[in-house]
């Protein structure tokens, strides 16, 4: 059997090569990482010997490229619609190009290098074709990497997956700035909070979240488009969620304060560790002071409340 698929691949400078992972790990799971800009390193260091292909020493290594492949029965239009949005928030500058491909049962044959991950200290990120017996006290979320906006693999998500476990509790009403695919509300609601609210600038996002959010049985979680936090919904939160990137992150923070209480942590993620001064700075000038911040593989993730 043939399946029709299409590589959506976005290229940028070299320098923006961590932001637009992060940008394009919340469409996919999996990225198809092109970056030649170590290539002479590389060859110095014995790393590839004679194996090189003539058309990897001819790259522009300036510049990089990260593409992910969706069925073509999905609609590439709000992908790339959703990559327009989040990459001009940035200021990025960058080209998206698109192509069909055909290969034999690939919709299947990925599947057996997703397997159920661990993010913090109970929660269970499984894929919907797993079955997976769950030890005392794990909670099970269950997510399909080919149709969400992030599946808990990538740091961003795990570490503020961390982050929330610490907070939430059956009294909690939680809120998720940029939800992505819902994964972080999910979380929640399975940790016990009372109330769940998702918002994400990109209505396909909104859609995918709602879908995850049925997929996993809960009912506590309403999802909504909002730019920011023009369109959610207004009261105080107990706990509040931001798993974007740095520059957003700094957008946010002057406008956040009235959705929280004087002790609601608000978890952000999706920083990079060279962005790190900017949002602590950031953080000061807008009154709030840091609680804990954790690390991984050169990304951060910072809980911070009113100071």
């Amino acid at each position: 059997m043939n399946n029709q698929w299409i590589q959506i691949k976005v290229s940028s400078k070299v320098e923006n090569l961590d932001e637009l992972c992060a940008v394009m790990s919340m469409l996919s799971n999996g990225l198809q990482i092109e970056d030649y800009s170590d290539i002479e390193d590389r060859i110095l260091d014995g790393v590839y010997g004679d194996l090189i292909d003539e058309s990897v020493l001819k790259a522009d290594r300036t510049v990089a490229s990260v593409s992910i492949y969706m069925p073509a029965d999905k609609p590439t239009e709000f992908y790339t619609m959703y990559l327009n949005e989040r990459l001009g928030a940035l200021g990025i500058e960058y080209t998206i190009e698109t192509s069909s491909l055909c290969e034999d049962d690939w919709a299947n044959s990925w599947k057996q290098y997703y397997k159920p991950i661990k993010i913090g200290n109970r929660l269970v990120v499984v894929p919907m074709w797993e079955n997976y017996d769950k030890a005392e006290n794990e909670v099970i979320v269950k997510m399909d990497p080919g149709m969400a906006f992030g599946t808990g693999t990538h740091e961003t998500t795990r570490l503020c997956a961390t982050l929330l476990e610490r907070y939430v509790d059956n009294t909690s009403v939680m809120l998720d700035v940029g939800c992505g695919s819902g994964i972080l509300a999910i979380c929640a609601s399975k940790l016990g909070a009372k109330e769940c609210y998702a918002s994400d600038i990109d209505p396909v996002a909104v859609k995918v979240a709602k879908e995850n959010v049925k997929d996993n049985d809960v009912t506590n979680i309403e999802c909504g488009v909002s730019d920011l936090l023009a369109g959610v919904k207004k009261g105080k939160y107990d706990v509040i969620t931001a798993n974007i990137v740095a520059d957003i992150i700094i957008r946010l923070l002057p406008d956040i304060a009235q959705f929280m209480h004087k002790d609601t942590p608000l978890i952000l993620s999706g920083i990079i560790d060279e962005r790190c001064e900017d949002v602590y700075k950031s953080i000061k000038e807008n009154g709030f002071t840091i609680v804990e911040e954790i690390h991984e593989n050169g990304w951060c993730a910072i809980t911070v409340k009113i100071a």
